[in-house]
């Protein structure tokens, strides 16, 4: 999708940003698929959906392609990430974009709706400290509506197996740096390319005003989110799928 106004290329900044996460995590597709065959099997196929900490909107575009009765609410802070999925969605009246930051503890104030069938999120709530995570799990549990879900994606470190965990570690690292000399983007050098943008430039300086260079949150383990879900108002909570490195865990009303 290419805007008038800019000539921005979307669709290629989106494509790009995909790349670069599947350099990171290259079963993320696989990740996405079975967050939506939860979605369908719990609430439906036209759900009204929270995307937490949307990034570039990577949740809502395979939402709504899957289900394109589906509406979704995005939420986030990163500037520049939400111009690509402003630039992405501009004109669908399925998607409502929303500047908060999820550690104001009122920012479910800036929302359309007062409850959501799903709350989804992937590959962010690490950039949180275990504190203000948990209170944000409080805030999430009252959006999310009796029978309705919460799913959260992300690294989830089981401090008890540390050799398993530097196996691991070791051999994604190695992949990861073969991939590099292969072509791939990594973090950093898709933000250069960012900021050498003449639409994204300034909100990419503005991003970094506001988080720094690097997330220092926390990546307690699976069984840590499950408890602290549990204590918000979950009745049920396990993980759905998991990878040598990440967990989709998913939480019911």
């Amino acid at each position: 999708m290419t805007t008038t106004s800019t000539g921005t290329d979307w669709a290629a900044w989106q494509e790009s940003w995909d790349r670069q996460q599947e350099w990171y995590m290259p079963d993320r597709e696989e990740r996405f698929r079975i967050m939506l065959d939860m979605v369908e099997a719990l609430v439906g196929t036209a759900p009204r959906v929270l995307d937490l900490a949307c990034g570039t909107g990577s949740i809502t575009a395979r939402l709504l392609s899957r289900f394109p009765d589906a509406t979704s609410t995005g939420v986030d802070l990163d500037p520049a990430l939400l111009a690509i999925a402003h630039g992405t969605f501009d004109g669908d009246d399925r998607v409502r974009l929303v500047t908060a930051d999820l550690k104001d503890p009122d920012w479910t104030a800036r929302l359309p709706y007062d409850s959501y069938d799903a709350v989804l999120t992937a590959t962010a709530l690490h950039w949180l400290h275990a504190e203000p995570l948990a209170a944000l799990y409080g805030r999430i549990a009252g959006l999310v509506r009796d029978g309705g879900v919460f799913m959260n994606a992300d690294h989830m470190i089981d401090e008890t197996t540390p050799r398993i965990n530097a196996a691991e570690r070791a051999q994604r690292h190695a992949r990861m740096e073969q991939a590099k000399r292969d072509g791939a983007l990594d973090w950093a050098d898709w933000w250069q390319l960012a900021a050498q943008d003449p639409v994204l430039a300034e909100p990419t300086a503005r991003r970094f005003e506001i988080y720094g260079e690097h997330a220092d949150g926390d990546m307690p383990s699976a069984q840590w989110h499950a408890r602290v879900l549990r204590e918000k108002g979950f009745a049920e909570v396990r993980p759905v799928w998991c990878s040598p490195s990440d967990t989709l865990l998913l939480a019911l009303r």
